[in-house]
């Protein structure tokens, strides 16, 4: 079983189970959406010494806790699941990672991002619009899907714009999963 160097930050003891039969790893647990100063001490200390990966669940709480990592601890890693990817089997429970296959934690962790602090502008608000990812009728789904094809969550057409270009999404990587959506779109019409 592959050994990850990072530690992984998610949200409870549920999540750390479910990535250990993925993957061999440390876990940092926040217990909930809920932390403390001393928590992002300890995580920045960790950062320092072994990297983090942030793998917090595709929910609101699960962002809240990504966003308060992030802006507290610069260069941390971050790994995503879709909504889709992380229901639960019976009709009660959370959206979570701990719902995630093991097969869809191993992917989501080879394909990890890294928070840039200050982003470099590649992806501007006049292409997002050109992507109908702004204002149109179907623009939050193709926001949707644009997340899932590049593995970045999905967020807003603003929190998209800048999350696109946080994690360094090239204009190439851009149009190529713009592309694919149109081509997906196309089909479903026929």
């Amino acid at each position: 079983m592959e050994k990850i160097k990072e530690v992984i930050v998610v949200e409870g003891k549920d999540d750390t189970k479910q990535i250990a039969k993925a993957v061999n790893a440390d876990t940092f647990e926040t217990n909930g959406s809920a932390l403390s100063s001393k928590d992002l001490s300890q995580l920045a200390k960790l950062q320092a010494a072994r990297g983090l990966i942030v793998f917090t669940d595709p929910d609101f709480n699960g962002e809240r806790l990504r966003k308060i990592i992030s802006q507290a601890i610069p260069g941390v890693k971050h790994a995503f699941i879709r909504r889709d990817q992380g229901v639960p089997d019976e009709a009660h429970g959370s959206l979570g990672v701990e719902h995630a296959d093991p097969a869809v934690i191993k992917e989501a962790l080879a394909h990890v991002y890294t928070q840039e602090t200050a982003p470099a502008m590649v992806i501007t608000t006049a292409m997002m619009r050109q992507a109908d990812l702004t204002g149109g009728r179907n623009a939050r789904a193709r926001r949707e899907r644009l997340g899932q094809l590049l593995g970045i969550g999905y967020g807003n057409a603003k929190q998209m714009q800048k999350r696109l270009n946080m994690f360094r999404i090239s204009q190439e990587q851009f149009e190529n999963a713009i592309e694919k959506i149109n081509q997906e779109e196309k089909s479903d019409e026929q």
